[in-house]
């Protein structure tokens, strides 16, 4: 028997790694009639040092976390996939994608991006796909390449 996923998360945070992981997630929920999880962590930490911080910074992030996922999930259904959802939390990402997530919806795959960081950024604050890789429950799918495989060059914004 072929193995079928069910629940599949994908963490989205406006990436280009993200959205290639989501476009594969796509295709992948459709072949197996499963539900896409979409979750966007807010990472709480980077607000600690922040000496002028007031919560209008925090609705703004959440604000673009909003429209990122709503244009996602229309372009999921516009696909064809109807099982999809997502949610906005607050907190450290790694335990949140890896941990919390998994168990809280019984998730059986995690399609999550190549890392962005560079080497410094690894060094300092460590990658979420490799934590993610290293101690998720179910399987965990790193995308690296679009929908043909083909490994592309990151898009400049």
């Amino acid at each position: 028997m072929l193995q079928q996923y069910k629940n599949i998360l994908v963490p989205i945070d406006g990436s280009f790694e993200a959205e290639l992981a989501f476009k594969k997630a796509v295709e992948v929920a459709k072949r197996n009639q499963a539900t896409i999880h979409l979750v966007h962590v807010i990472d709480t930490r980077a607000f600690q040092n922040v000496s002028s911080f007031d919560s209008t910074m925090v609705e703004q992030i959440t604000e673009k976390a909003k429209e990122t996922v709503k244009s996602y999930v229309k372009t999921a259904k516009d696909a064809g996939l109807q099982e999809i959802d997502y949610s906005i939390e607050y907190g450290a990402p790694k335990a949140i994608i890896a941990t919390d997530f998994p168990k809280k919806l019984g998730v059986d795959l995690i399609m999550i991006g190549a890392t962005g960081l560079n080497a410094m950024e690894r060094l300092l604050i460590g990658s979420v796909t490799e934590y993610v890789t290293r101690t998720a429950a179910c399987d965990v799918l790193v995308v690296r390449t679009d929908l043909d495989n083909k490994t592309i060059k990151k898009q400049k914004k």
